[in-house]
């Protein structure tokens, strides 16, 4: 799942209202934004194989310490404890938390069964993948769920705050068609260092929230 995850941190300003967007999309997606480091690192492996389905040309061989539902848990509670300590929010800490666990249970949904649910583990998926256009229509809703809520949730306190969120969402869409349209990565390096473009993401998403204020509940 990509935009999916988005819409889940999108969600999330509702029961976290002064956390930052950038920070709700780094909980969402922090497993993503570990697993091209491990890769890179030769800690965790990922191979191409040939396939009309844009979403199963990766074969996640050995990835189970940045995806593995324990190992997830894990990240969970070593960042959400982080965070809510730093900043002295134990309910912050928490959402956080819950979002880093929302993206094992997302990708549950959408993947083959290649997730471990703990390192040498059995791996588990329910395979949403092997359909395009189911995969397309269900992250799409969840994104528009996500981002009505953040929308209602929050206002623009400037022009910027105003056109900067559709922009976010506008990038985010054609990431989302490019993902479901583009030809096979050229190497499983390359996957790598373009996975690590996603940190770039997080930032996009506090720029934009800094121009916006949680409304009164």
């Amino acid at each position: 799942m990509f935009i999916g995850h988005y819409g889940v941190a999108l969600a999330a300003k509702r029961p976290a209202p002064r956390v930052s967007l950038g920070m709700l999309i780094i909980a969402a997606q922090l497993v993503d934004l570990v697993w091209p480091i491990l890769l890179l690192l030769g800690i965790e492996r990922v191979s191409i194989v040939p396939s009309d389905n844009p979403f199963l040309r990766l074969s996640f061989d050995f990835y189970p310490w940045s995806h593995s539902l324990v190992t997830t848990v894990l990240w969970a509670v070593l960042v959400g404890g982080a965070y809510g300590a730093a900043r002295r929010d134990r309910a912050a800490g928490v959402v956080v938390g819950l979002l880093v666990v929302s993206h094992w249970v997302l990708d549950w949904i959408t993947h083959v069964p290649d997730l471990p649910l703990y390192p040498g583990g059995p791996r588990v998926g329910l395979g949403l993948w092997n359909s395009v256009a189911g995969t397309m229509i269900v992250e799409t809703l969840v994104f528009l769920a996500g981002l009505t809520i953040y929308a209602r949730t929050t206002r623009a306190v400037d022009r910027t705050g105003r056109w900067a969120l559709w922009a976010f969402v506008g990038f985010l869409a054609l990431v989302h068609v490019a993902n479901a349209s583009s030809p096979p990565p050229p190497s499983e390096t390359a996957v790598a260092w373009a996975s690590l473009s996603a940190w770039l993401i997080p930032l996009f998403g506090w720029w934009v929230d800094r121009h916006r204020t949680a409304q009164p509940a």
